[in-house]
């Protein structure tokens, strides 16, 4: 899902650091000091997650993680998504430092979304926190193509069938990311439910 460095518009990259920037401040201040190992734990998974890529044109798809790093954190998600990237493009070229604005936006603000319309079910029976599980992971990947798309598109006209193809090839990923999502919150609500949104640490699932 990382936009390659040469590939979009001045403007796009502009609007894309510009919001990121405000993402990121918006997670610090919500960053409580006691999830500060939560967070990291989850930024270092994210970039691990993130290695294994497969190109597809000025693009790439790749498990990513970042539905369950938001559905873990929320706004934070912000700054640890940052901390993967940064890392991904000084060690392995992943992405770019011109790009890390679009990225981050691409892969950060799905995450949140899939927060706010989920977080709330996790904390209610088995079912239903699987399946908005599922839900979130799916449709963070799938939002984070939609954005690559509309970066891409607003960058060039004629890249509105790359767009179309990214946000097709995203879409058997997004199915992958539902399903880890799901298996990690099941497990999480068996050995260590205090982790999820919503639950005090000793509550049993």
């Amino acid at each position: 899902m990382h936009l390659s460095e040469g590939v979009l518009s001045g403007p796009v990259l502009v609007a894309g650091a510009a919001l990121a920037a405000a993402g990121t401040a918006v997670g610090l201040k919500r960053l409580d000091p006691d999830r500060i190992a939560r967070t990291a734990m989850l930024a270092g998974a994210f970039f691990v997650a993130s290695l294994v890529h497969v190109p597809l044109g000025p693009a790439s798809v790749h498990l990513v993680l970042n539905g369950l790093v938001g559905l873990l954190l929320g706004w934070p998600a912000f700054p640890a998504i940052v901390v993967g990237l940064v890392l991904q493009a000084v060690f392995f070229q992943f992405g770019g430092l011109t790009t890390l604005g679009v990225n981050t936006l691409i892969m950060a603000l799905p995450a949140v979304i899939g927060y706010g319309l989920f977080s709330r079910f996790l904390q209610a029976g088995r079912a239903a926190a699987l399946a908005a599980s599922f839900a979130c992971g799916f449709l963070a990947v799938l939002l984070g193509g939609v954005l690559v798309g509309l970066a891409l598109t607003f960058t060039e006209e004629h890249f509105f069938n790359v767009a179309v193809a990214v946000i097709l090839a995203h879409l058997p990923v997004a199915v992958v990311e539902g399903v880890v999502t799901a298996l990690c919150v099941g497990f999480l609500r068996r050995v260590q439910p205090g982790l999820l949104p919503g639950r005090p640490p000793a509550e049993v699932p």
